[in-house]
């Protein structure tokens, strides 16, 4: 059965697209079949994926709205191992949807538990606010990463999301975990990104991931070519850096490769 981990994090601009494409990315070149759900009314990780949004007909939203299967909305890319449940500007509409359906925070476990089997891990990619789209992520995932950017207020709004993953682990899913905090958009220049890393570090020593993302001009423009950095530039930085970061996710939960 294929572990599902949201990615998630409220603050705008932390690295949650970058990060579950290229997490993504990184397990299916390790030989993982993966899916990203994207789950994000932006649709930036449908995009980032050279998939247009105004093209996509069938996503997510129509999987948790309309129960459309999930396997007559996901789209292969060209990493053999990697697939996606696309979304589109429709979403956004969903949790209005979704406000009169019994359950209503459920419906996207409802529609990932049809596919869990198929896949080795499940990545979704959540809009940055803790509307109804992302509690259904978090009730629907087993396990959650936490991007949190090296800049001045890092820490602004952790504390709301943990409190938030707490409700909901009372709640709705008791069996949620944090994967981890990934620190990202490090800049070791600088002496204020350097302190963040100590203090993230100092207050949440278990849950941080060994692996920091930095700030790399390949991850910055691998999607306006619609690539993983991974296919777009092996070598860079960026790359490497989330290679490193699905090694230690491997690591975590017992895969060697």
């Amino acid at each position: 059965m294929g572990k599902i981990i949201a990615i998630a994090n409220q603050k705008g601009g932390v690295g949650k697209t970058t990060t579950a494409i290229n997490l993504a990315a990184s397990l299916a070149v390790l030989e993982c079949k993966t899916l990203i759900v994207d789950a994000d009314p932006q649709a930036n990780s449908t995009s980032g994926l050279g998939l247009n949004p105004k093209e996509i007909e069938q996503g997510i939203y129509e999987c948790m709205v309309d129960d459309v299967s999930p396997t007559d909305a996901i789209v292969n890319t060209e990493l053999k191992y990697l697939n996606v449940l696309p979304s589109h500007i429709d979403l956004v509409g969903a949790e209005v949807e979704m406000v009169s359906i019994d359950r209503r925070e459920e419906k996207m476990r409802e529609a990932l538990n049809k596919i869990r089997n198929d896949y080795d891990f499940i990545i979704i990619d959540c809009s940055p606010s803790l509307g109804l789209i992302t509690i259904n992520a978090l009730t629907a995932a087993d396990a959650v990463i936490i991007p949190v950017q090296c800049e001045y207020f890092a820490l602004e709004g952790l504390g709301k999301l943990l409190n938030t993953i707490k409700i909901i682990q009372t709640r709705l899913n008791p069996k949620l975990e944090i994967e981890g905090i990934l620190l990202t958009l490090y800049d070791s220049r600088t002496s204020l990104g350097n302190q963040v890393v100590e203090e993230v570090r100092t207050h949440f020593a278990k849950m941080t991931f060994k692996t920091i993302i930095p700030r790399n001009v390949k991850l910055s423009e691998a999607p306006s070519f619609g690539l993983p950095v991974i296919v777009h530039d092996a070598e860079s930085k960026g790359a490497i850096s989330y290679l490193n970061l699905a090694h230690e996710v491997l690591a975590k939960n017992g895969i060697s490769k």
